[in-house]
């Protein structure tokens, strides 16, 4: 047994040797032996390439905005491990994690002398999650969000009140599959029987696949520009105006916070679960609730202005349709800028797309490396790039410090690619930043 969180958390982060392990049955064993605490608790589930993080976000801070408490689980964190079991946004406790490594320990253990082998670090989460939701929170309805793919993730074993498919584009295709249908095809995996599904596909092929899926298991769909669309988008300074139609209204000038056109469809996922989860009587949501939630989401690491004055950015843009928003979002909003660009990403990713987007529109390009098992080689992805204006950098933390203090009125510095990265660069900058008591 584990006495410190220190201990709890390497044991976890331990796990990551055995990588990645798709399939239910380890998750149904150690369901089974807790009782089966997923079957506790109200649950919506959220899966698709990109944006799932930021559904999640909107939608809870819809329902919170109702007066609900909501419980999240989300990967992977920005700030800290505890912020992926989250309630009202606010992660468990240090205690709270130990009690549950302590739980879910022994049933590692024993699991792993089967013919299932050892639970995989995420799967633990998983488990912990449920637990803690289940049995030790008073929690009005839990957003669980995808690990990878949906069919065989560790989170599927849910009967959820609704499910959402963001945007599907082809990640993890050594998991998943090299094409868009066979990945909505796994993406697909978390609908279930009579039970609805919205969606924002936008590739035909990948709808279709989605379409096909919710027939078979008789599952109401909801698709954006066809039951519900978006019109009238407008960015503002500091977020997104948009109107959302449905088949049941219109609501006009609904803002959020979080920036870029694709944070609009995002937004207008969770708004068509939140009138469902209304008019099927299960929560009350009202029309102020909604606009409330919206503009008070927020959500780290997804073109997150951590400075104005330098202007610098941080932005979770691990595969290529992630960056094609960046690009669009940093071409339009910043059009006179000399943008420099600091990227670093998972070797098993496919960069070249990537990286071609990123020299397209960075005065200066940096790659860098950083301390992580699937991390790639600053050198290699120097390689990749065609940019006349690139190098690779060891230390990333005294380059980026060095960089930020020296840039000029013109410029500004973004930080982006993988959320792993992500997760180490913005508690360093923030202190930086914050001593240095550069506006915030």
């Amino acid at each position: 047994m584990f006495s410190t969180y220190k201990e709890a958390l390497e044991w976890i982060h331990a796990r990551l040797r055995l990588g990645i392990k798709p399939g239910l049955k380890r998750m149904e064993w150690m369901m089974s032996r807790l009782g089966n605490p997923e079957t506790k608790i109200k649950t919506v589930h959220i899966g698709g390439t990109n944006g799932k993080g930021s559904t999640v976000t909107f939608l809870r801070s819809i329902l919170e905005a109702s007066g609900y408490t909501v419980g999240t689980f989300t990967s992977p964190y920005i700030e800290q491990f505890n912020e992926r079991i989250s309630v009202n946004g606010k992660p468990i406790t240090d205690e709270e994690l130990l009690k549950l490594a302590n739980v879910i320990r022994p049933l590692a253990d024993e699991l792993e002398e089967t013919e299932l082998g050892g639970p995989t670090e995420f799967e633990v989460i998983t488990a912990m999650a449920f637990d803690y939701f289940a049995n030790n929170s008073k929690v009005d309805i839990v957003i669980f969000e995808v690990g990878l793919g949906g069919r065989f993730d560790s989170t599927n074993i849910l009967h959820p009140l609704a499910s959402i498919i963001t945007n599907i584009g082809l990640d993890h295709t050594n998991i998943l599959g090299n094409t868009y249908e066979e990945i909505a095809f796994e993406k697909a995996g978390i609908i279930k029987d009579n039970t609805p599904v919205f969606t924002a596909v936008k590739h035909p092929g990948a709808l279709n696949v989605i379409i096909e899926q919710a027939a078979q298991k008789t599952a109401p769909i909801f698709r954006l520009n066809q039951e519900f669309s978006i019109s009238a988008h407008e960015s503002l300074e500091k977020g997104e105006a948009f109107t959302l139609q449905t088949e049941t209204q219109t609501m006009s000038e609904l803002e959020i916070r979080m920036m870029g056109q694709h944070q609009t469809e995002n937004a207008a996922l969770a708004v068509n679960a939140a009138q469902f989860l209304d008019q099927k009587g299960l929560f009350t949501i009202s029309s102020q609730a909604i606009r409330d939630g919206l503009k008070k989401a927020y959500w780290p690491g997804r073109f997150e202005i951590l400075s104005q004055d330098p202007l610098v950015i941080i932005d979770g843009a691990h595969n290529d349709e992630g960056v094609t928003a960046l690009v669009q979002e940093l071409s339009t909003r910043y059009p006179d800028r000399h943008i420099q660009i600091v990227f670093a990403a998972l070797k098993d990713k496919k960069l070249d797309k990537m990286i071609a987007k990123l020299d397209k529109i960075a005065h200066q390009i940096t790659f860098v490396s950083f301390d992580f098992p699937r991390a790639a080689n600053a050198e290699d992805l120097l390689q990749i790039s065609q940019s006349a204006n690139k190098l690779a950098v060891d230390n990333w933390k005294s380059y980026l410090l060095e960089e930020i203090y020296n840039i000029d009125t013109k410029d500004m510095v973004v930080i982006t690619g993988s959320l792993y990265f992500i997760s180490e660069v913005k508690p360093h900058l923030c202190k930086y930043l914050k001593n240095k008591t550069i506006s915030l």
